[in-house]
């Protein structure tokens, strides 16, 4: 058997808003109009992040992508070109350097809701086969 993770959701005061910003950064397809409550991001054609407007406290989330480094490259330019400040550790200052501390490169920022994307391009989670 094999399992997927096929969508999430992730709480936002503006789903829209969240939802353009990810997708155009991650080059990715999202649903402008919205599908039901969620605004969803096409991450891959596996996983979707389903933004959903609300008012509540909500926990702030940490996602990772791991990508190729053309992808990384191409990804990158795009949060530089948007102004958005990154950091090269999960906490601490906003350096705007990138990681190579795992044998590849990786990058941290923080989105309008204070959710915490990760980009990598190679896995520190699990070991390599």
């Amino acid at each position: 058997m094999t399992v997927h993770l096929d969508h999430t959701i992730v709480p936002s005061r503006n789903k829209l808003a969240a939802a353009k910003l990810l997708a155009e950064l991650l080059g990715v397809a999202w649903a402008e109009s919205g599908v039901g409550p969620f605004a969803p991001v096409y991450v891959n054609n596996g996983l979707t992040l389903d933004f959903i407007d609300t008012a509540e406290d909500f926990p702030i989330y940490h996602f990772c992508f791991r990508v190729f480094q053309q992808e990384f490259d191409s990804i990158l330019g795009r949060i530089k070109s948007a102004g958005i400040p990154y950091r090269s550790a999960v906490r601490g200052p906003t350096d705007m350097q990138v990681s190579t501390q795992f044998g590849g490169n990786g990058i941290y920022w923080n989105e309008p809701d204070g959710h915490q994307w990760e980009m990598l391009t190679v896995s520190y989670a699990r070991p390599a086969r």
